[in-house]
């Protein structure tokens, strides 16, 4: 486990996580309780081209909770478009902003499109915290932002008792291509490409101060290679893991898909350190929410609690899964014919 402090005699840091309730993509508001708030928000979206008669269609919108809206252009390319946003994950102002770039740019790249330009959402406690560390979180941003090759077009800022940061970003797809969490078939591997365990180790972070440089590697790694590699590869559908955590995303996936996913927990890649940190108790309450979500269709088999809290780990900027074999990558599992009344089994 790789940890990295502050030199001796060196003036302590701010600590960012100290100013936030929650942190990163595990303070999202539970499934369940967004699920419904936006239950019957919009009738069923209907084929063809929209009423208006410009001949574009929404895509993908809010019917299975995918990763970003898709809009058809009428040139024979679509939009993609997406927000995302969080609290603190790291103390390191610039790495923050790094990570929280990397997480929004990651749904875009789900859907299988490409980044063009994204829009800072920057809430800050001016009154709390000084202006030279929100200038760093946007400063890592846009670092991420440029070796992505997405323009950053300014934004929107607010006065907030809690620091927030994301982006909201719009790109382009092939509405053929599309990478959609409602096409996955029985018989089809799970890829996933990132390791989990980033939940786990954040925690920890936020509540020792502890450094993992490894996480924070993770996190900031761009997922356009493994989009790139989806798509030629043949695969349709993928589903980035975030916040609900690989079971809250693979169970969407799975529910939208009409299928059951076979998670072998073997299989699944995890971060040095993030077991060790899991058993000392380093477990946060949307980690202990996604699980508890999920338990009601779930086929836990003989996995233990480490185990499935390890699988409902919120993820912050985490890989893409996805329903294909992927050069490079661990298989972690499969879909197979929906199983009545569980769209989860462990093995």
């Amino acid at each position: 486990m790789t940890t990295v402090g502050p030199a001796a005699g060196s003036p302590a840091p701010v600590r960012l996580t100290q100013y936030a309730r929650g942190g990163g993509c595990a303070c999202k508001i539970p499934p369940e309780e967004l699920e419904a708030m936006v239950a019957g928000l919009l009738p069923p979206r209907s084929p063809g081209p929209a009423p208006d008669g410009d001949g574009n269609r929404l895509l993908v919108g809010l019917d299975d909770g995918d990763d970003a809206a898709v809009v058809r252009t009428g040139d024979g390319t679509a939009l993609v478009s997406t927000a995302d946003f969080f609290t603190p994950v790291v103390d390191d102002a610039r790495d923050w902003g790094r990570i929280a770039a990397a997480n929004a740019l990651s749904d875009v790249y789900a859907m299988g499109g490409r980044p063009l330009v994204g829009l800072n959402l920057l809430g800050w406690p001016r009154d709390v915290l000084p202006a030279e560390l929100a200038r760093e979180v946007l400063a890592g941003a846009l670092d991420v932002a440029r070796g992505a090759g997405c323009l950053i077009g300014g934004g929107h800022s607010i006065d907030s008792p809690e620091p927030l940061y994301g982006m909201a970003v719009t790109g382009l797809v092939d509405p053929d291509r599309l990478l959609r969490n409602d096409a996955g078939r029985p018989g089809v591997p799970l890829t996933l490409t990132k390791p989990l365990g980033v939940g786990i180790l954040n925690n920890r972070h936020k509540r020792t101060g502890e450094v993992f440089a490894h996480a924070v590697a993770v996190m900031t790694a761009l997922n356009d290679k493994a989009s790139a590699a989806a798509l030629e590869a043949g695969a349709v559908c993928a589903t980035d893991v975030t916040g609900f955590g690989l079971l809250g995303h693979l169970h969407k996936l799975a529910r939208a898909s009409g299928v059951t996913a076979v998670v072998d927990t073997a299989a699944v890649p995890v971060l040095d350190g993030a077991l060790e940190s899991l058993r000392a108790g380093y477990i946060s309450g949307g980690t202990r929410r996604n699980l508890d979500w999920v338990r009601p269709r779930l086929d836990a088999g003989r996995a233990s609690e480490d185990q499935l809290h390890l699988l409902a780990d919120a993820q912050t900027s985490g890989g893409l899964l996805v329903a294909g074999e992927i050069p490079g990558h661990p298989v972690v599992g499969e879909l197979v014919p929906a199983v009545a009344g569980t769209t989860l089994m462990i093995r």
